[in-house]
């Protein structure tokens, strides 16, 4: 029995030698106060912002200060007293809100709002790796930035816990925007989405069996509608109807039963993704110029290109256009159309995260323990720690394990 106590005490003080000095160090330091910055969205027509007003006075009411740059908070229509009257402070200078020590942003700051950044700051934002250009990289590796991409962020189940949640709501408002625009009001063919007795149901096709196409789906048949599904994996769309029910239509992607389904319908919603580059473009000019008249198609997979060649981006604005007399709505952002509702699915995901910050005495105390954010972690201490940015740009590589071991 002392043989064994022996053993597990070696054990234990192994795993101590293993553990890097500052992970140990920064943990005996609990509830340390961190300074929180939430500067306005300047990215065009990004209504979301991090924090809501209630998480804003959770992370005081934990000991941290929160900064807020004034109207931050509107696009989502929080005002700055909403956030004033839960402890955080406004400022009227964007330069004072980048003086924190934890930036959260929605959009990837500006070259301009990186030269505001100072050295050993810790920034949580998007990367959106498909516009990134290089001098916009090193200019975060020369501030050593640690950086945050939220797209990479993972829950204990290995889930992208802020893709997904933007993914349920683009796919549930991508069928309020259908029923929006098969109304006469907005020139569409009169039709109510959905169905009711004695009236044939609308019918929905929807490409894509993801997460997108299961929150379209899942709308749709609640609103009464006749829904069909096509993907190229038996393995999603096994998923999706076991989480739906036999109510949905299933299909692989087979050129004439789509090209009929598409045809016939009202509603056709792309959301296919694609895992690196361009969204595959699935549907034809030609198959959309069959189309009924005053048919509407969403493109969700416009942001990777589309999977319409007829589709154009287009904006909040001015939304929609017309192309052989089917209505094209194809903007990226669709999230930013709700953004209320979307900054209180991304407050739930950062508000926990800065909380467990704090309590674990600093960044690393949580990248060490965690995983999930230790996969979101792309920049750390001027070092690029993400192998496919540096890929992508040829720069040097260091592996974040590696690289917190070696600085002890």
């Amino acid at each position: 029995m002392a043989t064994g106590l022996r053993e597990g005490m070696a054990s234990i003080a192994q795993k101590g030698l293993i553990q890097p000095k500052e992970t140990l160090s920064e943990t005996n330091k609990k509830n340390n106060s961190l300074y929180i910055g939430i500067p306005k969205e300047i990215s065009f027509q990004e209504n979301r912002i991090a924090l809501t007003p209630l998480s804003v006075a959770l992370l005081i009411n934990n000991g941290h200060r929160v900064i807020i740059e004034s109207g931050a908070g509107v696009g989502a229509n929080f005002s700055d007293n909403d956030y004033s009257e839960q402890g955080a402070t406004i400022s009227f200078h964007k330069k004072e809100v980048f003086e924190a020590d934890i930036l959260v942003k929605i959009a990837p700051p500006t070259l301009e709002e990186i030269g505001m950044m100072h050295k050993g700051q810790t920034l949580i934002s998007a990367l959106q790796m498909g516009g990134l250009k290089e001098n916009y990289l090193k200019a975060l590796l020369n501030k050593k930035i640690n950086a945050l991409c939220f797209e990479n962020l993972r829950d204990e189940g290995g889930i992208l816990s802020v893709v997904r949640a933007m993914s349920e709501i683009v796919g549930a408002t991508s069928i309020f925007i259908a029923a929006e625009y098969l109304s006469t009001a907005t020139g569409g063919k009169g039709l109510m989405l959905g169905g009711f007795t004695g009236v044939p149901p609308t019918e929905i096709v929807i490409l894509g069996a993801g997460t997108v196409g299961e929150y379209a789906a899942r709308t749709a048949l609640s609103l009464g509608a006749e829904v069909k599904v096509f993907d190229s994996s038996i393995y999603r769309l096994r998923r999706l109807q076991n989480n739906l029910g036999s109510r949905v239509f299933t299909s692989v992607m087979q050129p004439i039963v789509l090209g009929k389904a598409i045809t016939t319908c009202d509603v056709v919603i792309g959301a296919i993704r694609a895992t690196h580059g361009r969204s595959p473009c699935i549907v034809m000019e030609e198959t959309v110029a069959r189309m009924k008249p005053n048919s509407v198609v969403i493109d969700v997979s416009i942001d990777q290109g589309g999977c319409f060649e007829t589709s154009e981006v287009t904006n909040h604005s001015n939304p929609v256009f017309r192309k052989h007399e089917v209505i094209h709505y194809c903007v990226p952002n669709i999230a930013s159309r709700v953004p209320r509702t979307a900054s209180y699915a991304l407050t739930n995901i950062f508000a926990p995260i800065l909380l467990d910050i704090g309590d674990m005495g600093g960044l690393m105390g949580v990248v060490w323990s965690k995983p999930g954010i230790r996969e979101a972690l792309y920049i750390y201490q001027g070092h690029l720690t993400n192998k496919d940015l540096a890929n992508m740009f040829n720069l040097p590589y260091k592996d974040i394990e590696l690289l917190v071991v070696s600085n002890q």
